[in-house]
């Protein structure tokens, strides 16, 4: 009896540790496995906001070149610049942005040829907003080139004579290229330089002694610069 009694206890103490344990091993098969995310994995997500500004130093060198209708071997020049530029993109894609680049410079107008004997014609402000669409080379670390092309809308103000009584130059459209390289120094820090060529050809009227000319302005610019990107 008393072999019989010990076995009945042991078998009851082995059911109760068995209805124990049973449901916490089952809470453990259904809790989901987690698993702590990388914190390169997080500063990469957290480098992905499509939006990106630079500011960058650029110099305008202009084509100089032009004429004036009524004159024969006329010729034009401009004067050349360095200005602040603002540049905001936003990425569609890791690959594709698209970018609005601003700026403002003025340009003073010079004969060339037959009328070089005038000097300076005039002077006007050019505000070319550009806007390109670019395409971001990957997979080279911290640095980034790309390239792009679009198109401009270029307009003159303040403008005003010297030789000329007057000078108004039209505004225009124009074809815009662009090739530069960002080098990113961490997730949101870089530094950037970048080339571009604008295809801005205006058509113009001066007065000069009484007379109204007419003509078409050749710039076609190259904007050279270098600056600092920040990628929110």
């Amino acid at each position: 009896m008393t072999a019989t009694r010990t076995l009945r206890h042991h078998a009851l103490a082995t059911t109760a540790l068995l209805m124990l344990a049973a449901p916490q091993a089952m809470a453990a098969d259904l809790a989901p496995a987690q698993e702590p995310v990388p914190q390169a994995t997080m500063d990469a997500i957290a480098a992905q906001s499509p939006w990106q500004v630079r500011v960058r130093g650029i110099g305008v060198i202009t084509h100089d070149s032009g004429s004036v209708d009524q004159i024969g071997g006329s010729g034009l020049s401009y004067s050349d610049s360095v200005i602040p530029e603002l540049d905001i993109s936003y990425y569609l894609t890791d690959n594709i942005a698209a970018e609005l680049i601003l700026g403002t410079t003025s340009a003073s107008v010079y004969g060339e040829g037959t009328i070089e004997g005038l000097g300076k014609i005039g002077k006007t402000w050019v505000l070319p907003p550009t806007l390109t669409l670019q395409y971001h080379f990957t997979g080279l670390g911290a640095f980034k080139p790309y390239v792009g092309a679009g198109v401009n809308y270029t307009m003159f103000y303040n403008q005003s004579g010297d030789a000329a009584s007057s000078l108004d130059v039209k505004d225009s459209f124009g074809a815009a290229l662009q090739v530069g390289a960002d080098y990113m120094i961490n997730e949101h820090w870089g530094v950037n330089i970048d080339v571009k060529k604008l295809f801005l050809r205006p058509d113009y009227e001066t007065t000069i002694g009484g007379t109204t000319y007419t003509g078409k302005a050749k710039l076609d610019p190259w904007l050279v610069g270098a600056g600092v990107t920040y990628r929110f």
